[in-house]
């Protein structure tokens, strides 16, 4: 069918909404009508190379909600009509990583970026003659969207599109960074550096936990402000400016928990963060930096002899599967604030728009919109 998405076609180019032609479903795929679609940080990193492409043209997105237009062979869990969430990390349930509990590290990530169908390593996208790689073979930045079972997620029909769209990666990754790898416990002191969809969702894991304190850093004020309204029990502009406040208010302790959700990870950051952190504390990595970065700063003698724990993080440790619907019950009984995420909403020819907010600091999350006029 034709359609339209926003293509990528080079490094540090604008996205281009533009004609796309989409396959059907094979046997264990499914298409969907979009209804909205997440606008994270990590669609940005291909468009600076910090997380590279194998060729272009790319298509992005990979946080999404919509509806099951057409089913493929085999496909028994899931039927036309379904509300579902896409999962950016492919669960097949049989991998060594899927059997021992961790199918966010399911084997079949190694091809997101290949652009090559799970089904069978073909392509589903094609504009001006050539084969699409789409964001992590989702591609949400499109009215329809042809995907591997693996990556879908039935929910259920009350919750707003919208919202549902947060939960396939920057809400879980965030609340998991702080619930699952980080470990929160009730007491705890807990730092979060970076607030925007992640680190606001990290900081809401982080209070659900029973933190006793917990401090929000960003240099954005309006973010600061925002922070507070979700929970946070102290905000800063920097780590620099939070190292003697946070010393004094843990009566030297420090943090038992320091989670990193910046929109870019630099290596510099990983020292100043270590020092937010507690003797016997974990510091989680979850903010995504160049992927030729290989140089991190770190004070070996104090990391080792204060036996401190440096964590990385992929899909805040969740499973799809469980995480996702849980997550939606918890936004149903008042416990996760997801409407106030959303700071604005736009249309597919916005995009370049609602990424330009992003970077300016004026989004917690942005969300692209589709109506009847993309379908």
């Amino acid at each position: 069918m034709k359609t339209k998405g926003a293509l990528l076609w080079g490094v540090n180019e604008k996205w281009s909404v533009e004609e796309i032609e989409l396959g059907d479903p094979v046997a264990g795929e499914v298409q969907i009508r979009m209804e909205a679609a997440g606008m994270c940080h990590s669609d940005h990193h291909i468009v600076t190379g910090a997380t590279p492409m194998l060729a272009y043209p790319a298509m992005g997105g990979h946080e999404g909600a919509g509806v099951i237009t057409k089913v493929g062979e085999g496909v028994t869990d899931l039927e036309v009509g379904d509300h579902v969430v896409l999962s950016f990390v492919p669960a097949c349930g049989k991998c060594p990583s899927c059997v021992t509990g961790h199918s966010n590290l399911c084997d079949l990530g190694a091809g997101l970026l290949s652009g090559q169908a799970i089904a069978d390593g073909t392509y589903r996208v094609q504009a001006r003659g050539q084969n699409v790689i789409p964001m992590v073979l989702l591609g949400t930045f499109a009215p329809y969207m042809t995907v591997n079972q693996t990556q879908v997620v039935k929910i259920a029909e009350d919750i707003p599109f919208e919202l549902a769209a947060l939960v396939g990666c920057g809400v879980p990754t965030g609340w998991g960074s702080a619930t699952h790898v980080a470990d929160v416990k009730a007491g705890d002191s807990v730092a979060i550096i970076g607030i925007g969809g992640v680190g606001m969702s990290a900081l809401q894991g982080a209070v659900a936990s029973g933190a006793r304190h917990v401090f929000a850093i960003d240099p954005v004020p309006w973010k600061r402000e925002q922070a507070m309204k979700f929970g946070a029990t102290h905000t800063f502009a920097s780590i620099e400016e939070a190292i003697v406040p946070i010393m004094e208010i843990t009566w030297g302790k420090m943090c038992q928990k320091t989670i990193i959700t910046v929109g870019e990870m630099k290596g510099e950051y990983v020292d100043p963060s270590l020092t937010l952190t507690s003797k016997g504390g974990t510091c989680v990595v979850t903010a995504m930096g160049f992927m030729s970065d290989m140089d991190v700063t770190l004070n070996n003698f104090m990391f080792s002899m204060l036996q401190k724990t440096l964590k990385g993080n992929i899909f805040g440790g969740c499973n799809a599967r469980v995480d996702i619907p849980n997550l939606l019950d918890l936004y149903r009984s008042g416990q996760l604030n997801l409407a106030d995420m959303v700071t604005r909403t736009y249309t597919l020819e916005q995009v370049n728009e609602g990424y330009q907010d992003m970077l300016d600091g004026k989004n917690i999350r942005g969300v692209i919109r589709y109506t009847e006029a993309d379908w």
